[in-house]
């Protein structure tokens, strides 16, 4: 029975669904490639990974968009590559007044790690 692991749900960016094995244990089914590529896709910009790197790093676990915008890109930028994390299911967010809050789910990074890792040598 392959082992599956959680990331963000993509059709509401709230709940936990299941993702994909890691790499090394089996073949990827189509769904589970649909859904690592739109991960790995979000992050292969630049600018996105800087951004994601920024809200995973950031103290408390979660960023306001006025604390991350320094990327080198205009804010309107800034906001569409964070709607790109977003629908690829990478970040969360919540309004508090007029800021926008973002979060990297734990579920999310231990996803993509398992994703990638190697299994032990017996």
């Amino acid at each position: 029975m392959p082992k599956v692991l959680p990331l963000l749900d993509l059709t509401d960016g709230q709940g936990v669904a299941p993702c994909c094995p890691p790499l090394t244990e089996r073949p990827m089914t189509a769904e589970e490639a649909e859904t690592a590529s739109r991960m790995f896709k979000a992050l292969g910009d630049p600018v996105r990974l800087r951004l994601f790197s920024a809200v995973a790093s950031h103290e408390g676990g979660e960023a306001c968009v006025c604390d991350i915008s320094d990327v080198g890109v205009s804010q309107p930028t800034v906001s569409h590559h964070l709607k790109k994390l977003k629908e690829a299911g990478l970040l969360t967010s919540e309004r508090r007044g007029t800021w926008v809050y973002y979060r990297v789910e734990p579920s999310v990074l231990a996803a993509m790690g398992q994703l990638l890792s190697v299994p032990a040598a017996a």
